[in-house]
């Protein structure tokens, strides 16, 4: 077998021709041709008239540990549809330095495992893994995440420390992210109803979040016909927030008295769940119980609410949360009145909770994934670059190893 056959074999190029090669002390260079005798405009594919003919070299996957480049001679395009552009090669994407091969596994190591070891592993600089993240999820990507949309999650994550934030949102139906941008207020949510257009808009029915009076407004604006779903986690933590501003407020007005006294180490006995109290902090809660009624009775508050979040009948628990309003109204605890006004204003969004059993959890898992990506690349200096890898692995992308099985000629 000729050389040039045996390399054509081992590189398994389709629509490619190997007219030879070259090493030198750094890289193999392999010299590569179309198939195709007439040039096609790299971007829409059509034949045209090729001219000024320049060498240009992509960076191919590594031989035994060897950088390989494959070297063409190309030519420019001058198409009657896109004007003067380059030709089309069938080895890389147009506009890249890269081969598909090499992006792909490129990419496929971003799913997997952080930036540093893609850039040592691919030799290649850290803005080139995003770029190449950036052409893949556009080649390889779902064409349109924002089709179908019936119920939706709205969160925000901080990438950046001083409150720098991305408003993520997701498609409960799919479990995918289907759209990312900068930002965490209603213009950024505004953003993303312009992109999902009015008809579409019109087919959402349901819409989680947490309290954020800027998403709320907004979505009520752009999709008045969707229910709002306020996630029972983050009401909850509303109501471990107000029991712990009742702890340490009775604990600095009962500084160096006896009933301060038994307030102290209470937090967690207060905070956990009855079931998961140990005997040590069930003897606390029994003490609290005995000494400070109005500490116990936000405790009981607290423990009220919960509840209502476990009834599955929207119609009663639409009835105990005005009772729990009510009851706190008169607790003469003023953080948990004012917890009272919140549920008030937002009861609605909290009954379809119970009625639907829908909560934010697949957004904050995703947002999980997300810090996740954050962490091993050891942050982000632009938020383009993670709403790029967020897409990569958020989205449903599905990259399998670059495997050829060539067969001898």
């Amino acid at each position: 077998m000729r050389a040039t056959s045996l390399l054509r074999t081992l590189l398994d190029l389709k629509h490619t021709v190997v007219r030879g090669f070259e090493f030198t002390d750094e890289e193999a260079i392999f010299d590569v041709a179309p198939t195709t005798r007439k040039p096609r405009c790299g971007s829409c594919g059509r034949e045209g008239p090729g001219y000024d003919e320049r060498p240009r070299k992509w960076r191919h996957l590594d031989f035994a540990g060897m950088r390989v480049e494959l070297r063409y001679t190309m030519r420019r395009v001058d198409c009657a549809t896109c004007g003067v552009t380059t030709e089309l090669v069938p080895w890389a994407p147009h506009g890249s330095p890269f081969t598909y091969d090499f992006e792909e596994t490129v990419a496929l190591l971003a799913q997997k495992t952080d930036k540093t070891t893609v850039h040592e592993l691919m030799r290649i600089a850290w803005e080139t893994v995003g770029n190449i993240i950036e052409r893949v999820v556009t080649r390889v990507g779902p064409k349109d995440l924002l089709d179908g949309l019936t119920q939706i999650g709205i969160d925000e994550i901080s990438y950046r420390r001083h409150h720098h934030y991305l408003t993520v949102v997701t498609d409960h139906v799919r479990a995918r992210v289907v759209w990312v941008s900068h930002g965490r207020n209603a213009d950024t949510v505004r953003e993303f109803f312009a992109a999902l257009g009015d008809e579409r808009s019109s087919k959402l029915e349901l819409v989680t979040m947490d309290l954020s009076g800027s998403y709320i407004s907004a979505v009520t604006e752009k999709a008045p016909q969707a229910h709002l779903v306020f996630d029972r986690f983050h009401v909850q933590r509303l109501a471990h927030d107000a029991l712990d501003e009742v702890r340490r407020a009775q604990a600095r007005e009962l500084r160096g008295t006896e009933e301060g006294k038994a307030i102290k180490h209470s937090r967690w006995a207060l905070q956990k769940n009855p079931w998961n109290l140990t005997q040590r902090e069930s003897e606390k809660l029994v003490e609290v119980q005995r000494t400070n009624i109005p500490l116990y009775r936000a405790y009981l508050m607290k423990e009220t609410l919960c509840d209502i979040f476990d009834h599955r009948q929207a119609n009663v628990a639409r009835h105990r949360l005005g009772e729990w309003i009510a009851w706190a109204q008169r607790s003469r605890l003023g953080p948990f009145c004012k917890l009272a006004r919140t549920i008030g204003a937002h009861i609605d969004g909290i009954v379809e909770y119970v009625r639907t059993g829908l909560s934010n959890g697949r957004s904050e898992g995703m947002n999980s994934k997300a810090r996740t990506i954050t962490k091993r690349s050891y942050g982000f200096s632009a938020p383009s670059s993670l709403i790029a890898y967020i897409h990569l692995c958020c989205t449903g992308i599905h990259l399998l190893p670059v495997r050829h099985y060539p067969r001898a000629a």
